[in-house]
């Protein structure tokens, strides 16, 4: 036990001794170093201009820590609100979802009747007339009776194209689907283009809209196939300035009754503004609004629909229809709409070449009427 107490003694002693050494070479190489730096900052060029009788402090980076002492020193700023000082390395936050103008789409299509066809010339056989019937006796003879006239409707059509374009670099960075948007604006756009075409094309190269046809004030027993009656408001330009409401009761009862029966109204806004001021003798509104979603809102008890191509108040306009437009209006078409996606012919361009061929034209002239804004 003795001497391993002893040899622990010496054991403190050794290690004592290595401890000092060790000190005595981290304090000589520190001294080293720090000499080193020291000559390297008085050697170092100076990042401003150096003036005469300046000296470099070496403490200086202390004396900012301490007390955020700046003075003598160059300033390098980065700020986000210029474009060199680093706000071109700040991404810009760019919305992910696009609003668009909203546009009112095609309301006709709803209304008419709608046909598929599978080639580009269609026809139509309306008869014009019923068949003659007689009264006869037990034993009387049976003399032939008149057989129904045909005519035969061949609806104009014409077809519908965009064609936008997009750099392969855009549809590779952008951060929102651009395809997709292409798709979805051209869709929009023939629906307006062909919602127009219905009501005023002149069946050039497009459909023939319902009030491109003939117009006429004759009744429906003396008037020509393939002409529409209208009504007369009463006033140049204007309702009639009293009983206003006695036109469009003219209009409703000018349709014949078979027809009524699934019948709306179509104007476009500015005009049904008009019509839902208008009251009855009792001092109700005639225009009522839609309880629920799913139910329209009627005047004189037909849905009303609004179909901004209609023409707007003015001497002599057709401003207004009333009628059954599934027996009244033929809307055909090829097929969907095709969208041909072409990365080649204009490099680096990516072009959506769409196309839709779409025709119309009134196929029962008895079935539509129309107020038109005169005396």
């Amino acid at each position: 036990m003795s001497y391993e107490m002893k040899a622990d003694a010496l054991d403190a002693v050794f290690e004592t001794a290595a401890e000092n050494i060790e000190i005595a070479a981290l304090k000589a190489e520190m001294a080293r170093l720090g000499n080193l730096v020291t000559a390297r900052s008085l050697t170092r060029p100076a990042l401003g201009e150096v003036k005469a009788g300046d000296a470099v402090e070496t403490g200086s980076v202390a004396a900012y820590l301490r007390k955020g002492d700046l003075s003598g020193h160059e300033l390098k700023q980065a700020t986000i609100g210029v474009g060199p000082k680093g706000g071109v390395a700040v991404p810009e936050q760019i919305d992910a979802v696009i609003d668009r103008v909203l546009r009112a789409g095609s309301p006709i299509r709803s209304l008419a009747r709608v046909v598929d066809v599978g080639t580009s010339v269609y026809s139509k056989l309306i008869t014009t007339s019923g068949v003659i019937s007689g009264w006869v006796s037990e034993t009387a003879a049976r003399p032939d009776t008149e057989t129904p006239d045909f005519a035969e409707i061949v609806p104009p059509m014409g077809e519908l194209y965009a064609n936008p374009s997009a750099s392969q670099q855009m549809l590779d960075d952008a951060m929102f689907n651009v395809e997709t948007w292409l798709g979805e604006e051209v869709g929009r756009e023939f629906a307006r283009a062909e919602g127009v075409a219905f009501v005023t094309g002149d069946g050039v190269n497009k459909p023939r809209g319902f009030l491109a046809a003939a117009n006429s004030a004759l009744a429906d027993t003396i008037r020509p196939f393939g002409t529409l009656q209208f009504v007369t408001s009463g006033a140049a330009g204007a309702f009639a300035a009293s009983n206003p409401q006695d036109r469009l009761i003219d209009l409703v009862h000018a349709l014949a009754a078979p027809y009524r029966q699934g019948a709306s109204w179509v104007m476009n806004s500015a005009t049904l503004a008009r019509i839902r001021k208008m009251k009855d003798g009792q001092g109700a509104f005639l225009w009522q609004p839609a309880l629920s979603a799913d139910q329209p809102q009627t005047l004189l008890g037909y849905p009303v629909v609004e179909v901004d191509a209609m023409p707007d108040v003015a001497a002599d306009s057709l401003s207004i229809a009333f009628g059954n437009f599934e027996a009244g209006y033929l809307v055909v078409q090829r097929r969907e709409t095709v969208v041909l996606r072409d990365p080649f012919t204009n490099k680096p361009f990516v072009q959506f070449y769409a196309t839709k061929r779409v025709g119309g034209t009134v196929i029962d002239s008895r079935a539509i009427k129309l107020m038109r804004f005169s005396v």
